[in-house]
């Protein structure tokens, strides 16, 4: 049996042995310590634009925060991406509020500003004001920030910015992770980088971001005894967790060019087969981790379908996935608003993520490539 090649797959860097075992010589094995408060200074130097950030055990947790500080309750709507995990969705559900799933556009898979104007044009006009947008960076690829973000100011609706697999993208020189009105970060292992487990909050201000570690660590109220005046929740990442995710950043970028290479591979590789395109930045003025590399098939021209090149990658033991199917047709959320046509439908039907990871040889490319053209 041929060696397993992942989708992405965690990529130590080798440093990350040493802020760890620091955290056990030091007997700092709890939810704060250095390696959380070095880990956050890490992320905040990295992406700059005056951020704070608090590190969390998840990026979901954060974007449950999130909505939580920018007042979201039972009964309020909240428009959300619909060609997205469901990470992205579920914290609305978690605060009892309502989701309404917005459909994508061709140029980057991601929130439509054409859908989004019109899914608030109509929300208000039967009465209810969404109380936030959560806009999600797919693959890595950046969104249509200034439209999304002039629809927001103009309608007063802050921005929860899903920057979970978006670590290292730029859109318009600006770092994703500090677009939005509270941005979010994930650590997960199949991510660009990896603390095990874990996520951030990203704020512009201190007095947020103190807010978020307040309710993250139980909302314990400040006096000798235990007194609680909030819900708080258990959200706080571990130090043994940060001193990972610290040696981790030294290997960001690289992670980013290695990631990109295999973007690259891909183009060159798929460049003469009919029918499939590789995803790709459709302006300069953005830049992709391609934390996932992506292709779609038109089945029509190319003959074969995504299912059945999925198939054949998995005969010779390399993993690949559909694209995420879009919430609005996933069975806990498809009773609940979509405004779109059928871009983010059309996408998961067509779509295939391809092994990606920073880790991948020279080897694994060859067998990637000699998988390809036996199947074509």
């Amino acid at each position: 049996m041929k060696d397993k090649i992942w989708l992405s797959s965690p990529h130590m860097g080798g440093n990350e042995r040493n802020f760890v075992n620091e955290a056990f010589d030091t007997n700092w094995v709890a939810p704060l310590g250095p390696n959380v408060n070095g880990f956050e200074k890490d992320l905040e130097n990295y992406l700059k634009d005056d951020v704070h950030v608090a590190a969390l055990s998840s990026g979901t947790a954060a974007i449950h925060l999130a909505l939580i500080l920018l007042g979201v309750s039972a009964g309020d709507e909240v428009l959300c991406q619909s060609m997205t995990f469901s990470a992205s969705a579920n914290p609305i559900m978690y605060q009892g509020a309502i989701p309404i799933f917005i459909d994508s556009e061709k140029d980057t898979w991601n929130l439509c500003p054409i859908h989004l104007e019109e899914a608030i044009k109509d929300r208000i006009a039967k009465g209810k004001k969404p109380k936030a947008i959560v806009a999600v960076h797919l693959y890595g690829m950046p969104y249509k920030a200034d439209e999304v973000s002039a629809i927001s100011k103009k309608y007063g609706i802050p921005i929860v910015e899903d920057s979970a697999e978006a670590l290292g993208s730029c859109y318009k020189n600006r770092k994703c992770g500090t677009l939005g009105d509270i941005s979010i970060l994930s650590f997960n292992g199949n991510k660009i980088i990896t603390t095990s487990g874990g996520g951030a909050m990203v704020a512009h201000s201190k007095e947020l971001r103190d807010k978020a570690v307040f309710l993250a660590t139980q909302a314990r109220d400040n006096a000798p005894h235990y007194q609680h005046s909030h819900v708080g929740y258990n959200y706080r990442m571990s130090n043994i967790s940060a001193g990972i995710g610290r040696g981790q950043m030294q290997v960001l970028d690289d992670h980013i060019e290695l990631r990109r290479g295999m973007h690259s591979f891909y183009k060159q590789l798929f460049m003469d087969m009919q029918g499939v395109e590789v995803f790709a930045e459709s302006s300069e003025s953005v830049f992709s981790n391609h934390w996932l590399s992506c292709i779609s098939i038109n089945s029509k021209i190319s003959g074969f379908t995504t299912d059945t090149l999925r198939i054949a990658l998995e005969e010779e033991n390399i993993e690949s996935r559909p694209l995420w199917k879009p919430m609005h047709l996933q069975p806990i959320f498809k009773k609940y608003p979509f405004y779109g046509n059928s871009v983010s439908e059309d996408l998961f039907n067509t779509g295939l993520c391809l092994p990606s990871g920073s880790n991948l040889t020279e080897k694994d490319r060859d067998r990637l490539t000699s998988a390809v053209r036996k199947f074509s």
